[in-house]
This record gives C-alpha cells, structure tokens and sequence, in this order.
C-alpha cells in the first residue's frame, strides 16, 4: 500500500452546502442560501493565508509541499464554478501542490452543471467521489437524495469524457426499505459501471441525524420502521465484500480498508493519509487537522467550529488537544487496524518503544484467540468477524498503561479557524 511521503501535507477543504439534505446525514452540512457561498469561499481563502503563521504559534510542522487534496461536503460541487476556480488559486499561492498530486472533489449526482464540471478540470481535479448511496432510485428518494440511476449513469460518462477517470462510489447499507434483492441490484450497477473504486458504509445511528434521532425515539416520517436490521445490515455489508472482491470480468476491487475497495495502485491517497497518521491541514466549517511538533514525538490535532455562522463571523476559536505518545500508540493501533494490511508490530516497537507496545500486544493476543485479529509475518490483522465488530476490538486498545505526566501544556487559542 503507497504512503505519502513525511515531508508532505494533505489538505482537506470542507463544503458544508447542500441542495437537501439526506435523513441519515449527521455532518455539519445543510442548505443555505447561495449568497453564503462567496463569504465562505473568502473566509476559507483567509485561513489558508494564516495556516503557515498558526503552525509556527503552535509549534507544529506545516509542509508547504501537498500531495493529496480533498473537498468533502456538504457538496462541493455545488460551488459556482468562479469560486471554485478562486480556491484553487489560492491553495496554489500558499502551498505548492505537486504535479501528480491526488485532487479529489465530492459531487452529488445530477449536480453537476457542465461549467462546473470546466471549472474542476481546469482547476486540476483528477478524482471525483460520487455519493450515490443507491442504485435503487426509491431508496435513494426516501432517504433524501435528488438522483435517479439514470443520472448517476449519465454523470460517470460526463466525468470519463472529460478525463477524470479516477472515481470512487460510495453505496449504503441498512437504508429505509433496502431488501436484500434490492442491495443485490445496487452492486450489480456499481461493478457494471467498472468503477476503480468504491466505499461501502452501514448504516450509522445516531442522534445527530433525523433518521438516527427517529429510530431512537420511534416515529415514521422518515421511514425509520423501514430500516434493516443491525443483522441483516451486518448481512449485506458481508456480501458486498463478497461481491466487490471477487474475480470475474467487471469486478476485482481489493479491499483495503474497512470500508474501502479499489483496483491496484487507485486507492484513496487522502483518505489513507489519516489511518497511516500522516500530517493533514482542514479548512472549514467542523473541520479537523492533525500535525506533528517539530520532533515529531507529539500530534496537535484542532478542530474547528460546527456552526456556520459562528465560522463566518470568527466568533469561535478551535478546539485543539496535545496527543502525547501514548495517546499516539493507541492511534497507531485502532487506525492502522482499519487496513488490510493491519499494524506492523515490529515497527510500532521502533516508533514507540517495545515498553509502550507490549501491552498491545498481550491485547492482541487474546483478540487473536477469540477469532477478531489474525497475526501474520509480523502483521497484525483484523479477521472477517473482526471487521463487523470491529468498534469493539478498536475499544480494547483504548488507555493500554497510559502516561498522563507526559501530556504537553495546553494549546494557547489561535487565530486559524478550520481544520476536518
């Protein structure tokens, strides 16, 4: 699996703009009026200009040098394409992105106009990430989405035609009134489309979402009565790995990560920055950073307001924390877990010290005789069963002989506002 090089930074811009908003969502994104778009882009401009000068405050590392970009949203693409083209602009003055970086926008389908679809070509965008969520256009109503097969269809030979070929499609399992039939047919599409990539994501639920909140609490409005079971979601999520995984003509996409499955050499750059803790910059709203101190022994992770207004008024200083070691090394191990490739234990021993490693590895151990982890050539894997438990197994990790006296002084409030 590729790893970003030490010395570069990804940079992840959050879009929090929506045309509607989906009943499952629990991301700090929502509709808004259009004439927010042009503040937001300028407030965005404003914390790329003061990043350099917050991470020298902080006492952080901040490359200049990026090789992964990510839009995330909300929906990017929604942008006017002047603003679009404005923000690339700017990222372009304050860092220097490399030639061949991974430039990856999020869109929702039939929503994409063609001058936007210009505007990102010419801004150098090379990935698009497609929320398609259902193939099945009912199901894809019910839980909010403004798409129909057809269109989703119709959008990926745009995208190829105008020479973005490196794209992703994230489907979910567990939505209101998906049968096992009907998420069937859903992966049937996605493998037919010959997509290089795709994420397969359970159903969430949770109390910052309407369906969460109608699932918890009882009701119908949004179909919550609907929704699968945790064992039939469980069910699905396990034939899609069986699905996307196997050989035949049309399919062959390698799991890498949980929820992630690509052809070779096109898996997600940015998204493997975080499980391999490599630094990452967020800009926006609810955006979040993680960077190393000079020595690279603490991570400063800084996460920035949730609420829009507050954002664009500057009102709100980030919440920022010192990871110490410790903390560090139980990231390293729930985080590098999520891959197939697993954790390489040897090399968690040199980066941490074999003291600190040790009782992970007794963790290990008795996760490995209960069937959730697999230890092989030194790395250590999370098994079939693991994966659909795997919350539980990353918990085990959790505060392993901790050394609170090394945490390092607070974070003085600074002047940057976002991070994802």
């Amino acid at each position: 699996m590729p790893q970003p090089p030490h010395n570069a930074l990804g940079v992840y811009i959050s879009i929090p703009f929506c045309r509607s908003k989906c009943t499952y969502c629990n991301f700090a994104s929502g509709v808004y009026p259009a004439s927010e778009h042009t503040r937001y882009v300028d407030r965005l401009i404003e914390d790329m200009r003061r990043s350099h000068a917050w991470a020298a405050q902080m006492g952080v590392d901040l490359p200049r040098t990026v090789d992964t970009v990510y839009l995330g949203g909300g929906t990017p693409s929604l942008l006017e394409p002047h603003l679009i083209e404005r923000l690339f602009a700017a990222l372009r003055v304050e860092f220097n992105l490399t030639a061949d970086a991974e430039v990856t926008v999020e869109c929702a389908p039939a929503q994409i106009a063609d001058a936007t679809l210009v505007a990102l070509v010419e801004s150098g965008v090379n990935r698009v990430s497609l929320g398609v969520q259902s193939f099945i256009d009912r199901e894809a109503h019910s839980s909010g989405r403004l798409h129909n097969r057809a269109a989703v269809l119709s959008d990926l030979e745009r995208l190829r035609s105008a020479g973005i070929t490196n794209l992703n499609i994230d489907l979910i399992a567990g939505l209101a009134g998906q049968t096992f039939a009907s998420w069937d047919e859903s992966l049937a599409v996605l493998l037919d489309t010959g997509i290089p990539h795709a994420s397969i994501y359970m159903l969430e639920v949770d109390e910052d979402s309407r369906l969460g909140r109608e699932m918890l609490a009882g009701g119908a409005r949004y179909h919550a009565e609907l929704v699968p079971s945790d064992d039939a979601i469980a069910r699905m999520y396990e034939t899609a790995l069986d699905r996307l995984t196997a050989s035949g003509p049309g399919a062959s996409l390698a799991q890498y990560e949980i929820s992630n499955f690509s052809r070779p050499g096109l898996a997600s750059l940015h998204n493997l920055r975080y499980w391999q803790r490599r630094p990452y910059l967020g800009l926006g709203l609810d955006a979040s950073s993680m960077l190393l101190d000079s020595e690279s022994a603490y991570a400063l992770r800084s996460k920035t307001a949730d609420d829009l207004k507050a954002y664009l008024e500057d009102t709100e200083s980030p919440e920022t924390a010192w990871l110490s070691p410790d903390r560090r090394h139980e990231e390293a191990w729930f985080l590098g877990l999520r891959m197939n490739s697993g954790v390489d234990a040897a090399a968690l021993a040199a980066e941490f010290g074999r003291t600190r490693v040790a009782p992970a590895l007794e963790v290990a151990n008795r996760l490995a005789h209960d069937g959730l982890l697999v230890k092989d050539e030194g790395h250590i894997r999370l098994t079939p069963r693991g994966r659909l438990l795997s919350n539980d197994v990353f918990q085990e990790f959790l505060s392993l002989e901790a050394d609170e006296s090394e945490a390092r002084p607070p974070v003085f409030e600074s002047a940057l506002e976002s991070r994802n």
